[in-house]
């Protein structure tokens, strides 16, 4: 049986994890929740990997991540060139920076080892290979000398990343800022159901990777926004072909992120003007970074357009919970036992 094609996952990326115990014990993985995945690392919850099952080695932490990847595919894909630089058919042979001296039994090249340089110094070159270069991705940085790192190796290479490629910084340990956890039994990094903020229960950063948006609140308005305009039939025409859009046609159409703007377009007709509007007309480009609407200005990113579309046409589940209206818990009604109860106690 075919599995259906499913919506642009909210959150899925590829992290670096170091030892604080012993910084040079590195490890790349992928998840789409990072603080569940380290709880598993650390040993808290079940279904960590081998390589981090070392109680010498625990804690953990994730230093870094690039999020925005289209699918688990599409994570592991970058994670295995990652992790295997040295012979990663992504990378031109002219532009390799790690390289094996030693063979494994079966005659295969033994992988190098890693060093937190040798990580940040190819994720550097993964993000500019024609490979990756145009993925809507998103580089974040947990702790400062790693970020520090990053920005040394940067000064030293001519080969530059794409000018939007955003790279986030996120050092909020030292605010100390946390949350109530729900329970003392639930680990770090996974929030209960029950959290309602009155301040019992343990503590939970809400920084780093636990301030990263798990599911697809932050898309909410924009979501609904298009379940508007295609419910009720406001299409209207093309905000580049100026052709009208019939609902009956059928076919993909993407909507203007920004809010207040009901801009719609077919998503042949966006991607050939976003295309058209970069820098060097986006030459040999199939798909468009971003640009600015045509209706509003604002500016729109394909990425995030791409997630609200595959949202509507193949994520009806997910836009459900995402748009329901949650109903505040009646308090609970006083039995007579319950009275009879206090009475005693009284």
């Amino acid at each position: 049986m075919t599995p259906q094609p499913r919506p642009i996952p909210a959150l899925y990326c590829v992290y670096i994890l170091r030892s604080t115990v012993r910084h040079s014990s590195l490890y790349i993985g992928s998840t789409p929740n990072p603080p569940r995945r380290l709880s598993q690392h650390n040993g808290v919850v079940k279904g960590g990997a081998v390589r981090t099952s070392r109680n010498s080695l625990r804690p953990w932490e994730m230093v870094a991540l690039v999020s925005g990847f289209a699918s688990s595919t599409a994570a592991l894909k970058f994670e295995w060139a990652l992790t295997n630089p040295h012979t990663s058919l992504h990378i031109p042979s002219e532009s390799r920076l790690a390289f094996s001296t030693q063979r494994k039994r079966n005659g295969q090249p033994k992988r190098p080892p890693k060093s937190l340089s040798s990580i940040l110094s190819n994720l550097h070159l993964l993000l500019s290979v024609p490979s990756f270069a145009r993925w809507p991705l998103r580089v974040h940085f947990f702790k400062r000398d790693v970020h520090a790192a990053w920005g040394r190796w940067c000064g030293k290479v001519e080969r530059e990343l794409r000018g939007s490629l955003p790279v986030v910084t996120d050092f909020g340990e030292d605010e100390g800022a946390v949350v109530a956890r729900a329970s003392a039994s639930e680990p770090l990094g996974v929030v209960g159901k029950g959290l309602d903020g009155d301040g019992g229960g343990e503590e939970v950063p809400t920084w780093g990777i636990y301030g990263l948006p798990l599911d697809y609140a932050p898309l909410k308005g924009y979501v609904a926004k298009g379940q508007d305009i295609f419910v009720l039939e406001r299409q209207g025409s093309c905000v580049v072909c100026k052709e009208e859009i019939d609902p009956e046609e059928g076919g993909l159409h993407a909507v203007c992120s920004n809010e207040g703007c009901e801009g719609v377009g077919h998503l042949r007709c966006w991607g050939r003007y976003l295309l058209k509007s970069e820098e060097g007309g986006g030459e040999g480009a199939i798909l468009p970074v971003g640009g600015r609407c045509p209706r509003c200005k604002g500016e729109v990113h394909w990425g995030t357009m791409m997630k609200e579309l595959t949202l509507r046409v193949r994520g009806q589940k997910e836009v459900e919970n995402l748009l329901k209206v949650k109903r505040k818990r009646a308090p609970r009604k006083k039995t007579a036992k319950t009275k009879e109860t206090g009475e005693k106690d009284g």
